[in-house]
C-alpha cells in the first residue's frame, strides 16, 4: 500500500486535497501532516492519521514522514522569502531522512524572472531545486482562486467596481476545488507525478477585469464595473487585513500580464474541463 503523506492538511486547500485522497485511496493510505494534531481531530475521526509538522524544525519533520512513500506539499502562508524557503530546505533535508523519494509540490504561477511579486523568488526556486534534487516530483502550478471572489461581491457591489490594479491585462482563475482534485490525482498516479512534470491549473478562459466585472454583474444583478486603482492604493486598503502590499506586489505582474496563463493541464490530469468562472458564481452567489 502507498502511503501519502500530505502537509497543511487542516488549511483551506489541504482539507479539500485530503477529502479527495480520501475518496481515491482510501483514509487508511493518508497521513495529516499538521501544526497542532490536537486541532485535528476530525481527521482522526475518519481513520486518518496525524503527525506534527513544524516547517522549521528537521528533526520534527523527519519524524512526520517515516513511512511516507509520497509527500504532498503545500507550503506555509509566509510572505517571508527567505523563510518559505527555508521550510521547504527544510522539508527536503527531512525527506532524505526518512527516506521519501517522491513529491508533488504545490506552488503558483507568479514566478516569471522579471515578476514583481513579493514571493516570485520563492516560486520560481523551488522547482529548479527539485531538479536537480533526484527526487521523482510533480509541480502543480495554481493560478488565482477563484474562491474569495465570492465574499468579495458585497464590497464590489458596494464600491460598483473591480478595483485591481491591472489596466487591460487578463488574469486566469481556477476553483480550489479543482485545485485539490488536480493535486489530489497527480498524488495518486505515477504516470503524472513521478517524471518532473509541470502542470499549472487554470480554466479554459482568462479575464479582463471588464469581462470579470460583466459576469459579476449578471450574476449578482448589480452594475460591477471596473475602476482601477494604483498599486499603491491597493496596498493600503488592503493594508489593515496583513497582506496588501504582498498583494499590490502581485497584481503588479498582473498588469504586465503575467497573470494571465491559460492551459489545458487541468483537463490532462482529471479527464474533465474545469468549473469556469461564470458557473462558479452563480452556484455559489446567494442573493
Amino acid at each position: 500500500m502507498t502511503t501519502y503523506t500530505i502537509t497543511g492538511a487542516t488549511g483551506h486547500l489541504g482539507s479539500i486535497v485530503v477529502q479527495d485522497m480520501v475518496k481515491m485511496v482510501g483514509a487508511a493510505s493518508l497521513q495529516a501532516a499538521v501544526h497542532t494534531p490536537a486541532k485535528a481531530t476530525a481527521l482522526n475521526d475518519q481513520g486518518i492519521k496525524t503527525v506534527k509538522a513544524d516547517y522549521l524544525d528537521v528533526d520534527t519533520m523527519t519524524a512526520a514522514l517515516q513511512g511516507t512513500d509520497v509527500l504532498v506539499y503545500i507550503p506555509s502562508k509566509t510572505y517571508d522569502v527567505l523563510q518559505r524557503v527555508t521550510e521547504f530546505e527544510n522539508t527536503l533535508t527531512a525527506m532524505k531522512n526518512a527516506g521519501v523519494s517522491q513529491i508533488v509540490f504545490v506552488s503558483f504561477y507568479a514566478d516569471q524572472e522579471d515578476n514583481p511579486s513579493t514571493m516570485s523568488p520563492y516560486y520560481a526556486y523551488a522547482p529548479r531545486r527539485l531538479a536537480g534534487s533526484g527526487l521523482q516530483y510533480a509541480v502543480v502550478k495554481n493560478s488565482l482562486y477563484a474562491d474569495p471572489l465570492v465574499p468579495y461581491l458585497p464590497e464590489l457591489i458596494e464600491r460598483q467596481a473591480l478595483i485591481y490594479p491591472v489596466g487591460d491585462a487578463a488574469m486566469s482563475f481556477i476553483a480550489q476545488d479543482d485545485s485539490a482534485e488536480a493535486i489530489a490525482t497527480v498524488a495518486v498516479k505515477p504516470e503524472l507525478r513521478n517524471n518532473g512534470q509541470v502542470y499549472t491549473v487554470t480554466q479554459i478562459e482568462a479575464y479582463t477585469m471588464d469581462k470579470l466585472g460583466a459576469i459579476m454583474t449578471e450574476v449578482t444583478g448589480k452594475k460591477i464595473g471596473y475602476k482601477p486603482v494604483s498599486v499603491a492604493e491597493f496596498g493600503r486598503i488592503y493594508a489593515p487585513e496583513g497582506d496588501g502590499d504582498e498583494l499590490g506586489s502581485m497584481y503588479a505582474g498582473g498588469a504586465k500580464g503575467e497573470l494571465g496563463a491559460v492551459t489545458t493541464d487541468f483537463k490532462t490530469i482529471t479527464g474533465r474541463d474545469p468549473e469556469d468562472m461564470a458557473h462558479f458564481l452563480k452556484a455559489r452567489y446567494q442573493k
